[in-house]
């Protein structure tokens, strides 16, 4: 049954050949569709699968470092056991919350083995490449079953979803969002929990679909989950519809409490660690306001599209990764044009289904505005919705802008139903024909960029690292890893990833609160302090400070702090933009710390616990 409008003779596939049976055209049609998904998704990345060990998305090069660690981790897990949602590896001796990060846990552990085998670089890529075909695939699979019986209709729409300007983004370092094969998936158990003969089973699977949702996309499952429910409720309260939905509704919302209970019990730990675990905190750590949606940004064109190439670009998102709403002036147009037309045509139960869709939209179209209408990059005063749901639960750990992911499954529910219209015409239909392709081919992804990445030392590759270090003992490259500078994090990312031995390191790229302790506000890493400061200004800027006694009193307070045992620096160390400044960075540490030894590829200094640096 489609959730749209029951199936009619109109709106049949026409009839299969004798020797080609419905069953055998709908695999070749989803063979098809899948192979068209994964080849996109490859081409997408091809330049990153080019050098998959130096070569990482230009425009997220933290992003990467972290969830490369994440999947080194699963591998650590499964050889050393551990806590899925919390490490002490990471932030000593304060320890990271993972929960509350985008830890990505399933696909850690289901893909430990390929990260093991061949490195949590390839895995990355893996992944990256399977989320977009199979966002894709998922979609497709989702509008032929209850959209559309047409499958040309489907498939079209489905690469749509899956390669959407604002996925497209998100490919550059977002493993979490990139999975967007999670909403068609929900959907599909959430649309299922209208058969009441099966509500037992159908409200177990849908737990259980959420729980996996949770564990690779939380963000993205809230977005899913209340896509969903908006939708179920305003279709359920049309007059056409009411009969159907009081006759459904018991064993739907018996179903409901079958899925409260299966999520509730296999996330009530990781929803313990999320909200109230150590290292918690409040918010996001990034701004609400700086990442909203420009109401202009809709009208246009992202980065990484055709028509961006072709110098139509614009500077009105956030940064490169979070251009969510850019879906250009014809394919809004479009949208809106189809809309009219469809409802114009529509029979009272499309009506409603319309009427549903339009509500989703308009919510999140407006929620991704944020809290101050912004138009051609300029915030105006005129307040909106998100402004009283900002600092409420679950919208507070949400970025708005990311609310206008939504808008891709409801255009892409709505272009569905726009191709059967025109495909199924009984006449030719040039103006939609010239329409669609006007719309999508400026949309159409561009490959990622890459940039340059500085190698793994032969002093973490060969483990030379352990003649300073016990296992578990602290070390860390210089400068500490941060965001912009996080390579000493991959370092002891691959070092996981082997299931040997590995060390713990001081600071990090992750969330956390701005406080000592949990339940601050987040930020980016760790509470900045002297010593690491010293180091990752050199590093960024260039700058060379004039020590003195007192700098070298603090860094060995920072040091006993860490209890670290020694420091090193590689040959190359690099940014979100390239190679640093590794010279300050070397000359820095000289003052501080005195002459290194020469190991393998790497310069090394002891730290011997209450000794100060100076009389090294």
């Amino acid at each position: 049954m489609s959730v749209a409008v029951p199936t009619t003779t109109s709106a049949a596939d026409e009839p299969a050949p004798p020797d080609a049976p419905p069953a055998t055209r709908r695999w070749r049609s989803h063979l098809f569709v899948a192979l068209a998904a994964l080849v996109l998704g490859g081409y997408v990345v091809s330049r990153l699968w080019q050098d998959p060990f130096e070569h990482a998305v230009a425009e997220n090069v933290g992003d990467q470092a972290f969830f490369e660690w994440v999947l080194s981790y699963g591998v650590h897990l499964l050889h050393h056991g551990g806590d899925p949602f919390f490490t002490d590896l990471l932030n000593v001796p304060d320890g990271v919350n993972l929960a509350a990060n985008t830890s990505i846990t399933v696909y850690a552990i289901v893909f430990a083995p390929l990260t093991m085998l061949a490195g949590p670089q390839i895995t990355f890529l893996t992944i990256l490449t399977l989320n977009l075909a199979g966002s894709a695939y998922g979609w497709y699979l989702f509008l032929s079953r209850w959209i559309t019986p047409n499958r040309a209709a489907a498939a079209l729409a489905g690469l749509f979803c899956g390669f959407a300007p604002g996925f497209i983004a998100h490919a550059n370092g977002h493993l979490n969002w990139t999975a967007g094969w999670i909403a068609p998936l929900v959907l599909w158990r959430l649309l299922k929990m209208r058969d009441p003969g099966r509500w037992l089973r159908n409200g177990l699977l849908l737990g259980l679909t959420l729980a996996v949702g949770f564990s690779i996309a939380a963000e993205g499952l809230f977005f899913a989950a209340m896509a969903g429910g908006v939708f179920v409720i305003v279709w359920a309260l049309a007059p056409v519809n009411r009969s159907e939905a009081r006759t459904a509704g018991p064993k739907f919302l018996a179903g409901l409490g079958v899925t409260a209970v299966v999520a509730g019990a296999l996330l009530a730990y990781p929803l313990y660690m999320h909200f109230a675990g150590p290292q918690t905190f409040k918010g996001t750590g990034f701004n609400q306001r700086h990442y909203s949606e420009d109401l202009f940004s809709f009208f246009a064109f992202a980065d990484r599209s055709l028509a961006a190439w072709a110098g139509l670009g614009n500077d009105l998102a956030a940064n490169r990764t979070e251009e969510q709403s850019f879906f250009g002036l014809p394919l809004m147009l479009l949208i809106i044009v189809s809309l009219v037309v469809l409802y114009r045509h529509a029979d009272d139960r499309r009506r409603a289904t319309l009427r549903a869709l339009m509500v989703v939209g308009g919510l999140f179209l407006l929620i991704s505005l944020g809290p101050r209408l912004r138009i051609s990059g300029q915030e105006t005063d005129i307040p909106l919705l998100y402004a009283l749901l900002q600092h409420a639960p679950l919208f507070d750990a949400a970025l708005p802008a990311r609310y206008a992911l939504v808008l891709v499954g409801v255009f892409g529910v709505i272009l569905a139903l726009a191709c059967e219209r025109a495909f199924n015409a009984t006449r030719p239909q040039p103006l939609f024909t010239m329409g669609l392709v006007i719309a999508l081919v400026p949309i159409f992804p561009i490959p990622l960029e890459y940039r340059h990445r500085a190698p793994e030392p032969r002093f973490i590759a060969d483990g030379t690292w352990q003649r300073y270090a016990p296992d578990g003992g602290v070390i860390s490259a210089l400068p500490f890893a941060i965001n912009v500078a996080a390579d000493g994090q991959r370092w002891q990312a691959y070092t996981m990833a082997r299931g040997a031995e590995t060390f713990r390191i001081p600071d990090g790229y992750f969330l956390g609160p701005d406080v000592d302790g949990s339940a601050g506000k987040g930020r980016i890493g760790s509470i900045p302090r002297a010593t690491d400061w010293l180091f990752l200004r050199a590093a960024l800027y260039g700058y060379i400070a004039e020590l003195d006694n007192a700098d070298r009193a603090t860094a060995r307070a920072d040091f006993q702090r860490w209890d670290i045992q020694a420091l090193f620096l590689p040959d190359q160390i690099t940014g979100p933009e390239g190679p640093l400044f590794r010279s300050a960075v070397e000359i820095t540490a000289r003052d501080l710390l005195g002459e290194p030894e020469r190991v393998d590829d790497v310069l090394v200094w002891r730290i011997r616990p209450g000794v100060d640096p100076v009389d090294r």
